[in-house]
């Protein structure tokens, strides 16, 4: 499903967002003319060099990380270190597991660390031994990993649902169905929007502005 609403968002994108970005761009041009946008802003409002500098300087700041955090980065890294690994798909679950711990670590993020050292500890990989009750173990918490996924799945595809692009996505095929070309509608709309706003632009800038030009 989200590889279909991905599909979507690329052909209504081709279709109807083009034809968006034009119309907003010719509106754009035109309260400028109407305004003398352009010529105030050069006049009045010149460029600050050292705005986005200053903003920046807050992000920069180093992070406080404390005993406790460094203790705990230690704990994961001595627990799920992909070298510890016995198969490929453990080490590419090992390998996650450090990446968000490292992301952690560098924030000074000492619950997300717990978190993570508490979700390595409750998963499948964790249990040793090949005896029947380390297999049933394993297969136990195997089976509420996926429970746990399923539920993850559900809800994002809820979340899914409830997006605006889906929606529209709905109202396209719903429309479709009934022989309707929804789409087919709001390029027309759209493309004549467009003509008017040209032909409104040319009227605020006069035949000097076009002579101007070539």
């Amino acid at each position: 499903m989200r590889a279909d609403l991905d599909a979507f968002r690329i052909w209504y994108r081709q279709h109807v967002g083009l034809l968006h970005e034009e119309l907003d761009e010719l509106e754009h041009a035109i309260a400028e003319a109407e305004l003398g946008e352009i010529a105030r802003r050069l006049e009045h409002d010149p460029p600050r060099p050292g705005a986005s500098a200053s903003r920046a300087k807050p992000d920069a700041a180093p992070r406080f990380t404390t005993d406790a955090v460094r203790q705990l980065f230690r704990d994961v890294a001595k627990a799920v270190h992909p070298d510890l690994a016995r198969d490929a798909h453990a080490r590419d679950r090992r390998h996650a597991m450090m990446i968000e711990a490292n992301r952690a670590y560098a924030s000074g993020d000492e619950e997300r660390l717990r978190l993570i050292l508490q979700a390595w500890e409750r998963s499948p990989e964790a249990v040793e031994g090949t005896d029947p009750e380390a297999t049933r173990v394993r297969l136990t918490r195997r089976i509420a990993e996926i429970d746990d996924h399923l539920v993850a799945c559900a809800g994002e595809l809820a979340e899914l649902k409830d997006s605006p692009l889906w929606k529209l996505k709905a109202m396209v095929d719903d429309a479709s169905s009934r022989g309707k070309d929804l789409v087919g509608d709001m390029v027309r709309r759209l493309k004549r929007d467009i003509l008017v706003a040209r032909n409104r632009l040319e009227a605020i800038r006069g035949p000097s502005h076009g002579a101007t030009e070539i």
